[in-house]
């Protein structure tokens, strides 16, 4: 499979993701005041609405990036991680009620058994590294093979 053809298809299923991101910030809003924490679902309103219109950003643009087929999959999936990842562990905290050692502003005096928090902190911390990578990544992917293509 070459790049050409990989490129546009993972463009396509950023913009899905983002719009489902958006969809599950919408109807997730609904459920802030019955979240054990939610401070920390109002977080994850805003982070799956952030995240939504990031992945819909990248979308558009990821069919443009000067990435082959083996490095546009050496971003694409540890964004796709990263993005999920810190949602994860931001929607785990606002249902147990607690993260506050990972998340303390967000949770407050929220704070969970420490397998909770653990977990808590494995998941989101988990997010950092690869969304790093896909970051340098896409950034990498945005530089200019011919520099005179910018006028085109």
């Amino acid at each position: 499979m070459n790049a050409s053809n990989t490129l546009p298809r993972q463009g396509h299923r950023l913009l899905q993701l983002g719009i489902a991101l958006l969809l599950f910030s919408s109807f997730e809003g609904f459920a802030i005041p019955y979240l054990a924490a939610p401070r920390l679902g109002l977080s994850v309103h805003t982070l799956s609405a952030l995240q939504g219109v990031l992945l819909l950003a990248l979308g558009l643009i990821w069919s443009r990036l000067n990435l082959g087929a083996v490095m546009s999959r050496a971003a694409f999936w540890p964004l796709i991680y990263s993005a999920l990842a810190i949602l994860a562990a931001y929607v785990m905290a606002s249902v147990w009620g607690a993260g506050n050692e990972t998340m303390p502003l967000a949770a407050g005096a929220f704070h969970g058994s420490d397998f909770q928090e653990e977990a808590i902190k494995g998941v989101g911390y988990s997010s950092a590294p690869t969304g790093l990578i896909a970051f340098a990544l896409i950034l990498w992917g945005l530089r200019l093979s011919n520099p005179s293509s910018i006028d085109s």
